[in-house]
């Protein structure tokens, strides 16, 4: 398949680069290593018990246990109390484990639903990293399902391992393939027609959904109800190429499901102006312009309570659009040393990756050329007004789900996810309302809600295990764990997840993480360095 992208997904990708057409940037897919097939995991089971954990179940209600929760196959039959915290079970109050069967001890463990990233690339040839170590992240922290918004690696590369995850033939999570709008045509769209058959084309190659940065209004129109006559869904990133007639207020009213990160809303939200005030020598093609400038767009837009600000978030709330903020992407922004020296890049980041992350003109998100303490400011303050916009849109009944889009920006597949949960934290939601966001919520953009997101009956089994509350702190869920003083003074890492169970079969979250440690240690070793080097 060629993949010819509109414009502006290629300028936002920062493949249309000088000297290089269009059509030679995107000639081919990049060539990603797909994941080897599975050798880890257990199960699943003629019937699998586990027994006596506490279960968050996704769906906002609290906490409860002990309870034991049973699947057969990799569906969950029941989930029942056995008793009070503290009390003795009785035997005869639980399920009986059938022949065959296993079951797992879980007193002092908790229980969440797996949980969905919204926004998960499996990586790319600018990253240099197999599909494998990827996955092993995202399985390690608990994530059981994944978007892929835009099918990077192509199409075809994607559905292929959408079936295999599928199957369970590899270690990864559930995969549901968006593709760039206009990927595989050898001509730019110029006709709505195009747009729909574009559509019924890629339906045809596997595609579940399509994501876009903005088109035509008119193109873009047919291609949004093209996809819902196709049942199929959409995500969009309105880039600045074409927020300015493509807003989120006009998406939504074509029918777009989800928005991705912010832009688009800021500018629905526009009152005295139409388009941002942009500077006169900025260049949407350098990255610092965008980045700085988009750091101080939040600030244009009208203010909280306001007559604009009420008819746009009261308008998004009847349309039942979903906000996929990613949030986390962007947190170099507004402190770029906290980012570049979090703890889990020593073990974790592969080389390639982190060069990928350094300062370069031409590395997409790499753009902290001369990143200044006004732009970290700026940066800050545009955190605030976004997060009280996320925060009034989920207490009107909006729904907010959880994306990452690492692999840029210094943000890692996995650990991002978890930071996401935590801004979400920040931005005032409760942690049940979090854990809501990154599960069910998910699902239900998906349309997979009778199959995941919450912990149900009849639901597949998709499960993360800990030995540590994460209701009480988020932290937990990082694989490198939470630093705690105990009550000798000694102090130790807790946390991480200990099982991922995906569609019933059993993963040791702790030991798909110490591969990724070796995978990164190997490749350090083959270049000959021990430490990851500092700008």
């Amino acid at each position: 398949m060629r993949w010819l992208l509109p414009v502006s997904t290629l300028l936002f990708l920062g493949l249309g680069t000088a000297g290089a057409s269009a059509a030679e940037a995107t000639n081919k897919a990049p060539p990603v290593i797909p994941a080897p097939a599975r050798v880890e995991g257990e199960g699943p089971y003629s019937q699998l018990i586990l027994r006596g954990g506490t279960v968050i179940n996704g769906t906002g209600s609290p906490a409860f246990g002990p309870a034991d929760i049973v699947i057969e196959g990799n569906r969950i039959v029941a989930v029942q109390s056995v008793g009070s915290p503290g009390s003795t079970i009785k035997a005869d109050a639980r399920p009986a484990l059938k022949p065959g069967g296993r079951e797992m001890d879980l007193t002092g463990k908790y229980v969440i639903p797996g949980l969905i990233d919204l926004h998960g690339h499996i990586g790319g040839e600018e990253q240099g990293v197999p599909a494998e170590y990827v996955y092993k992240l995202w399985m390690g922290h608990g994530i059981t399902t994944i978007r892929d918004p835009g099918c990077g690696n192509g199409l075809d590369w994607c559905v292929s391992e959408q079936h295999r995850s599928e199957k369970n033939q590899i270690t990864a999570p559930r995969i549901y393939p968006y593709v760039f709008f206009g990927a595989g045509r050898d001509a730019p769209m110029t006709e709505p027609e195009q747009a729909r058959q574009w559509v019924r084309d890629v339906k045809a190659k596997g595609a579940v959904g399509m994501k876009c940065f903005g088109y035509r209004p008119d193109i873009l129109a047919a291609a949004l109800d093209e996809l819902q006559k196709q049942g199929m869904q959409s995500a969009c990133h309105h880039a600045q190429l074409d927020v300015a007639r493509v807003n989120v207020l006009t998406t939504a009213r074509l029918g777009l499901t989800t928005m991705e990160h912010w832009y688009g809303l800021p500018e629905a939200l526009f009152d005295g102006q139409t388009v941002q005030d942009y500077p006169a020598a900025y260049n949407y093609n350098n990255e610092a312009d965008r980045f700085g400038q988009a750091g101080r767009l939040w600030a244009q837009a009208a203010a909280r309570g306001s007559e604009k600000y009420e008819a746009v978030i009261n308008e998004l709330l009847e349309l039942d659009f979903t906000i996929d903020p990613t949030l986390t992407i962007y947190l170099a922004a507004r402190d770029l040393m906290r980012a570049r020296q979090a703890d889990w890049h020593d073990e974790y980041t592969m080389p390639s990756l982190w060069e990928f992350y350094t300062p370069n003109r031409d590395n997409h998100g790499s753009f902290f050329f001369d990143w200044t303490t006004e732009d970290e400011v700026a940066w800050r303050e545009n955190y605030k007004l976004w997060m009280a916009f996320l925060n009034d849109y989920k207490n009107r009944g909006g729904r907010v789900t959880v994306g990452s889009d690492s692999g840029f920006i210094y943000q890692l597949y996995g650990f991002g996810t978890i930071q996401e949960l935590e801004l979400l934290r920040e931005a005032g939601f409760h942690p049940l309302e979090v854990l809501r966001s990154a599960t069910l919520n998910g699902a239900e953009v998906l349309r997979a809600d009778g199959r995941i997101g919450s912990i149900e009956p009849g639901k597949l089994a998709d499960l993360a295990i800990l030995g540590e509350n994460p209701m009480a702190n988020l932290k937990v869920l990082y694989g490198t764990g939470h630093i705690k003083l105990d009550a000798e003074g000694k102090l130790s890492r807790v946390g991480g997840v200990d099982y991922t169970i995906k569609d019933g079969i059993v993963y040791d979250a702790k030991a798909l993480l110490a591969d990724v440690r070796k995978m990164v240690a190997k490749d350090k070793a083959q270049r000959g360095i021990t430490v990851l080097q500092q700008p």
